[in-house]
């Protein structure tokens, strides 16, 4: 079968995204301005982007053009707030910039050699942290407090075992499954946890990415 060419792999990625950020935009008229599941699911929805460029070989300089232009999008929305779901949850936030922000920086350093690492930050920011946030807020009732800042025990469980689920998944399918693997990957989703505990609002988006894949490259390429 045939490969979809390149023009149109980006029309389908375009189409994906607006979808994306339309049926959340949707879900925040219907609920009300206070709800977190429409910034969830464009968290989630458009992480998920990285997966097809990596099984599509999307070019680096593409990667890089679609997080510049994401990055201006998410700044104008933090001044104009006209895309509620970039903008925050009743709060001032640059949390989508920095999403954006770290997916090009994750790519302009792996892509070309180690793409696999760059997937692995971004879906554990993209499911961990997105996750996280959504159980926390809904099911979370042994509340504390971190630096200041609210969390809950059921949030922060969800980040570590949806980071480790996520490293482990992603290092079997390049590597292969062994004890480092699952070792690494139990590394990997504590201390992601503990980046998305102690960051501020909205600077984990870009902490939690970077820190996560530049630990499991360091240990993939010193252990394995």
């Amino acid at each position: 079968m045939q490969m979809l060419s390149f023009s149109s792999t980006l029309v389908w990625v375009i189409l994906y995204l607006a979808i994306v950020i339309l049926a959340a935009e949707i879900i925040h008229r219907r609920e009300g301005k206070d709800t977190e599941a429409p910034r969830k699911i464009v968290h989630i929805g458009v992480g998920n982007v990285i997966l097809i460029a990596w099984w599509l070989k999307i070019p680096l300089s593409i990667i890089l053009q679609a997080s510049i232009a994401s990055c201006l999008v998410c700044l104008i929305s933090y001044f104009i707030p006209i895309i509620y779901s970039l903008s925050g949850v009743g709060r001032k936030s640059l949390g989508s910039f920095f999403y954006s922000l770290s997916i090009g920086v994750l790519s302009w350093i792996f892509w070309r050699d180690y793409p696999y690492f760059a997937v692995l930050g971004v879906l554990i920011m993209t499911w961990g942290d997105g996750l996280a946030a959504i159980i926390g807020k809904r099911f979370g009732k042994h509340k504390f407090k971190a630096l200041g800042m609210n969390k809950s025990l059921e949030g922060s469980l969800t980040m570590l075992l949806v980071s480790f689920g996520m490293t482990l998944l992603i290092l079997t399918v390049v590597f292969g499954s062994s004890w480092q693997i699952w070792l690494i990957s139990l590394v990997v989703g504590v201390f992601s946890s503990i980046l998305e505990l102690v960051s501020r609002v909205g600077i984990d988006n870009l902490l939690v990415p970077l820190g996560s894949a530049y630990l499991a490259y360091f240990l993939c390429t010193n252990f394995i």
